[in-house]
């Protein structure tokens, strides 16, 4: 599920990228491009603190686990707009925030993609995880 989300949002951007710079030209293009690889860089980076397998198993550890991925994703989205206003001339900033929105509000596709088997296995998971098995 968290890979489809993902790959969802790199799809997205890359789509919109073609289409910013086939209606506005290559600085819209890379622009929403820029914008939607700042969204899924620090998705993908809470995504990998929340699957990696931790030594501790409980439930405690995967609350720490998603603290410290949303904090880093924060930070690595921070980092990444400043970067990018900083290094990237010429820069069409609505095409940005553009791709950076549209990448984000792909997240709630996510919840729209469950069904009862992904909750079961999701379940399965976190039982597993509780309990040491």
């Amino acid at each position: 599920m968290v890979a489809k989300v993902l790959l969802a949002q790199l799809g997205l951007s890359v789509v919109l990228a073609a289409l910013f710079w086939g209606t506005d030209g290559h600085v819209s293009g890379y622009s929403a491009l820029l914008g939607g690889l700042t969204c899924v860089i620090p998705n993908a980076f809470l995504a990998l603190r929340l699957v990696v397998p931790r030594r501790d198993p409980g439930a405690g550890a995967l609350v720490h686990a998603a603290y410290i991925g949303e904090l880093g994703k924060l930070a690595l989205t921070v980092l990444m707009f400043g970067m990018v206003f900083a290094l990237v001339r010429p820069l069409a900033a609505g095409a940005l925030f553009t791709g950076f929105i549209a990448a984000q509000l792909v997240t709630f596709s996510g919840f729209l993609m469950r069904d009862g088997k992904f909750e079961e296995e999701t379940i399965d998971v976190v039982e597993r995880q509780t309990h040491g098995d």
